[in-house]
């Protein structure tokens, strides 16, 4: 298997940070390039409220803003050694905007953290993970965070 780009999709999260090191890890190993993504999930698509445009454009803007900034440090130490890296903050559905990502850059893994929810909070929040893993048409290496066990 040949690994040239790879996608490291993050929430911020500290399973995402879990996750990190493997997709770094990797990148390095392949000498692949590494995308960092940031979905900032766009409310207008599941509200279904008449809310003038002004204030979530501004709203998503000062998000982005935020979310670059965060993006670009997210973890800059594990990241030392690494030449090809692309940060992209997009906003949308999570998964729906990982796989176009993914599509679109032609990446060949995607690498990602997993919450680890269950019960009631995974029926209501869902898991952005397993959408991946379920819909992706390229491999998907899912990480949990093994932290607090």
């Amino acid at each position: 298997m040949e690994i040239k780009k790879i996608l490291f999709p993050t929430d911020f999260t500290e399973g995402a940070l879990a996750a990190l090191p493997h997709a770094v890890d990797l990148a390095k190993s392949y000498k692949a390039k590494l995308f960092l993504l940031h979905v900032i999930y766009d409310m207008s698509m599941s509200t279904g409220l008449n809310i003038p445009h002004v204030s979530f454009d501004a709203l998503y803007d000062e998000m982005e803003k935020g979310a670059r900034k965060e993006l670009e440090n997210f973890g800059g130490e594990l990241r030392d050694g690494l030449n090809d890296v692309e940060c992209s903050v997009v906003r949308g559905v999570p998964y729906e905007e990982i796989l176009k990502f993914a599509e679109e850059k032609g990446v060949d893994l995607i690498v990602m953290g997993t919450q680890g929810r269950s019960g009631l909070d995974r029926v209501i929040f869902g898991s952005t993970a397993e959408k991946v893993v379920r819909n992706s048409d390229r491999p998907v290496l899912t990480v949990k965070n093994q932290k607090g066990k």
